[in-house]
């Protein structure tokens, strides 16, 4: 029997909603990606190029601090990866994430939350944080109750 797991980041709490509601419709377990130094509204301001959220993302090299690397990778086969969209990608600590842990031989499953803009670049922009084995799909864009609840009809 497979293992599942849900590992999210939110940064002001729409995915944290949705990867919740997920890990209760699939019946996995749920992990929390923490930055070791938490968001603030500042941080977030897309608007202000010198906001946290505006430097990381325009350094691609950029690699947040996890608050902890407990999760327990190893005991499951398949992971739904959540976050949301910044500037048509992961936010970076996606990658901290992915580069903290050995996910080879592993599916990873991505969802997301955006204010409107696709996956974008999002799968190749993880890619190269895991080993070749690892298999990465792009899964759905999750903005809403009812979306969630048709793609894990679908799933």
């Amino acid at each position: 029997m497979s293992k599942t797991l849900v590992a999210y980041f939110s940064a002001s709490g729409t995915t944290a909603g949705v990867a919740k509601d997920l890990a209760n419709a699939i019946h996995a377990d749920l992990y929390e990606i923490r930055p070791a130094v938490p968001y603030t509204q500042a941080d977030l301001n897309w608007m202000d190029k010198k906001s946290r959220s505006s430097v990381e993302m325009t350094d691609k090299s950029s690699r947040p601090r996890l608050s902890d690397t407990d999760a327990n990778i190893g005991a499951y086969d398949t992971i739904y990866l959540g976050f949301p969209i910044w500037w048509y990608v992961a936010p970076t600590i996606i990658n901290t994430f992915l580069e903290s842990y050995d996910f080879s031989g592993k599916k990873i499953v991505l969802f997301a939350t955006s204010g409107g803009s696709g996956f974008g670049k999002a799968v190749a922009g993880l890619k190269p944080s895991v080993s070749e084995s690892t298999e990465i799909v792009e899964g759905r864009i999750l903005n809403s109750a009812d979306a969630l609840k048709k793609w894990v009809t679908e799933l």
